[in-house]
């Protein structure tokens, strides 16, 4: 068996894990409350899947060795571009999202995918701020507002805020000089009270997902993983028994 990719939570849907085997992938739901008991093995690239097909690879880069790996051409653009994709001529929404307590981001996505973008990174908060024609203005709007904000934020510093909340007064002083479309509030459910531990595993029972952050209890302390961090990795049923540090909760 090996993790083969992720989805992130919906409304409809909770998170969940692609799993190649012989016969086929199948997604491993990470419901609350839901016991895992895998052992990660070696990892190496996750080869390609498309359904129930999975194209192995033994190559030794993981996630995705160069050959299976889609290079996504909006990904740095700041808007000087000739329009590539059908997507970039749909009407798009700048948006602001708050990560607690107090990294602000801003983001593009096409408006009709706002709040599921929004719930894809994690935000708690966000504000939708401008509506353009399509992708081009929006990156180059973008581009105009990350001079004084970040529009990127890494899962680690997601991560040592789960157990906060946002800054509320931060927040809206941010807001104050936009005018505001629309806000979102996001509740995930996790109830933390310490930072848990940044952790690659697949041991224990689901607390709740937040983006692609998965957090997990196993034996008084919580754990944060990354999903992208397990694709890649060979699985064994049964669970680790691999020595992990305890959260500041276990004590």
């Amino acid at each position: 068996m090996q993790i083969v990719g992720y989805e992130t939570a919906t409304d409809a849907d909770p998170a969940g894990l692609f799993v190649a085997e012989k016969d086929g992938v199948r997604r491993v739901a990470l419901d609350l409350g839901r016991d895992l008991r895998y052992t990660l093995g070696d990892r190496h690239c996750a080869g390609a899947f498309d359904g129930d097909d999975h194209v192995p690879c033994s190559r030794e880069r993981a996630p995705y060795c160069p050959e299976h790996t889609s290079a996504w051409p909006c990904a740095r653009c700041t808007g000087n571009c000739d329009r590539p994709l059908e997507a970039c001529h749909e009407e798009h929404a700048v948006y602001l999202a708050a990560f607690a307590p107090d990294v602000f981001k801003v983001g593009v996505t096409r408006s009709w995918r706002l709040e599921t973008r929004l719930r894809e990174q994690g935000a708690d908060r966000a504000a939708h701020v401008r509506t353009v024609a399509d992708g081009r203005r929006a990156r180059q709007v973008e581009a105009e507002l990350a001079r004084d904000l970040t529009d990127r934020v890494r899962v680690p510093t997601k991560v040592d805020g789960l157990h906060r909340t946002v800054d509320a007064d931060a927040w809206e002083r941010l807001l104050a000089d936009f005018d505001v479309l629309g806000t979102f509030a996001f509740d995930y459910g996790l109830d933390l009270r310490d930072r848990p531990v940044f952790e690659t595993l697949a041991t224990g029972t689901v607390r709740g997902t937040k983006g692609r952050v998965l957090v997990l209890d196993r034996d008084g302390s919580a754990y944060a993983v990354d999903l992208r961090d397990l694709v890649g990795h060979e699985l064994r049923e049964g669970a680790t028994d691999r020595s992990l540090q305890s959260s500041l909760g276990a004590f």
